[in-house]
């Protein structure tokens, strides 16, 4: 066995409390995958004397000040649970120039800035994994950066909101509308008491830039990405992605290809979106993730499990440390960025997509025929047309070939002043057919 590598663990919480119980009850087993026994150097916590239950810790660890753990000379390797941008930054900035390898699950700090924290380890000559900070316990960004370096990944399509697919998994199932699966979800523990960041699609959207960073060796931050939340989900447009054998997820997607100017480009987006059921996506339900890549080489992977939790997390965060750690005896370290390719961001308007729509319309001659024309001049493609009710229930539903998401965001606003249309009930992309 080597000399111990030595921790500074900065929160404790539901992850870190997770984290501090494995790594207690698997110290063999850990030191042995290793080579050497793994310590808690100190705990950070803003509340040292707070009741841990039976956590096995020497209450001595705990401390409130971060940055000078961070700062210990005897501290080889720092794991951050607490969340946030500041004063995480600090911290990780701190250890990753020192020359301390880093951990953490903060999947907003490296949408926000990840770049910092990858030009620092960069400088120190230290390791940043991040397993832990997209689809929790799922191995998912290690085989993007590593086993898949070798190939070029085209298209990343992803359920990495469990809180959002447990809604519209109910929504789907019994029909219930948004407010009352909202509800479930927090009485279930699967929502938090603000639900903001998940149902308005901001988790997600970060967990999208992260991976699209990985696999189009590019920085995506999070402003970089599309955003649209699942509040706008109705039980009617359920009803009418089951009439089409479809089902609706919150997704995210991110793909490498040409843009309008036939220059390769990388285009990122989080919104619903109606799948057909015989996707493998469709049949991710409850809170799980799974994450669906597509590359040149290996064709089409995917990926699945529990997406978040304290222990599913923690397992992550305890693989990097496993990895970082043997880097630390080794005396090396791993690359945690590529970002040679540095290519271009696409607008939204330049996605291509699909769209579902649902329109409340007069019921007279020639409506039909007027609603069309609109999608001819933004020479928008109509798959097919379903019609159905009369008179103040008369209403089409319209699904569009694939189109520049502008001309079709051009067509709906069009439509909207049509007269013989009383409103637009509903507006939904569609993936994954064609």
């Amino acid at each position: 066995m080597g000399k111990p590598v030595r921790l500074a663990l900065l929160g404790c919480g539901t992850v870190g409390s997770e984290v501090v119980r494995l790594l207690h009850e698997q110290a063999a087993d850990l030191a042995a995958r290793v080579g050497a026994p793994i310590e808690i150097a100190g705990i950070a916590v803003r509340r040292p004397n707070r009741a841990r239950g039976e956590l096995p810790v020497d209450p001595a660890l705990f401390t409130t000040d971060a940055l000078g753990l961070v700062k210990r000379d005897d501290v080889d390797v720092v794991v951050e649970v607490v969340g946030g941008i500041e004063p995480a930054r600090t911290w990780l900035v701190e250890a990753l120039r020192s020359g301390k390898s880093a951990v953490t699950a903060n999947k907003a700090l490296l949408a926000e800035d990840g770049g910092t924290l990858h030009d620092a380890a960069a400088e120190g000559g230290a390791d940043l994994f991040y397993e832990a900070s997209v689809a929790g316990a799922i191995p998912l960004l290690r085989p993007l950066r590593d086993s898949l370096h070798g190939d070029s990944i085209t298209r990343v399509t992803g359920i990495v909101n469990g809180t959002t697919n447990f809604i519209l998994s109910a929504m789907d199932a019994t029909g219930a509308g948004f407010t009352e699966a909202l509800e479930e979800a927090t009485a279930l523990g699967y929502a938090e008491a603000d639900p903001t960041a998940d149902v308005e699609g901001f988790d997600a959207a970060a967990k999208a830039a992260i991976l699209a960073s990985l696999a189009f060796h590019t920085r995506v931050g999070a402003d970089d990405v599309h955003r649209e939340g699942i509040t706008e989900v109705s039980a009617a447009d359920m009803a009418s992605a089951k009439a089409m054998g479809c089902t609706i997820k919150l997704l995210c997607i991110a793909e490498r290809g040409p843009g309008a100017d036939g220059a390769e480009s990388v285009s990122v987006r989080v919104h619903p979106a109606m799948i057909p059921r015989s996707h493998p996506l469709a049949s991710v339900g409850d809170a799980f993730n799974a994450v669906f890549v597509e590359a040149v080489a290996a064709g089409q992977l995917m990926f699945y499990g529990r997406g978040a939790g304290g222990a599913p997390t923690a397992s992550a965060v305890l693989g990097d440390i496993v990895a970082v750690a043997r880097n630390r005896l080794a005396g090396v370290h791993t690359a945690s960025e590529s970002a040679y390719a540095d290519l271009p961001i696409r607008p939204m308007g330049e996605a291509v997509t699909r769209y579902h729509i649902s329109l409340d319309v007069a019921d007279r001659a020639g409506v039909l025929a007027a609603v069309a024309g609109v999608f001819a001049r933004h020479d928008v493609s109509i798959a097919t047309v379903r019609q159905s009710g009369r008179h103040a229930d008369a209403s089409l539903v319209i699904v569009t070939h694939r189109a520049p998401d502008a001309a079709l965001a051009a067509t709906v606003e069009e439509l909207r002043g049509l007269d013989v249309v009383r409103s637009i009930a509903s507006v939904l992309r569609v993936e994954g057919g064609q």
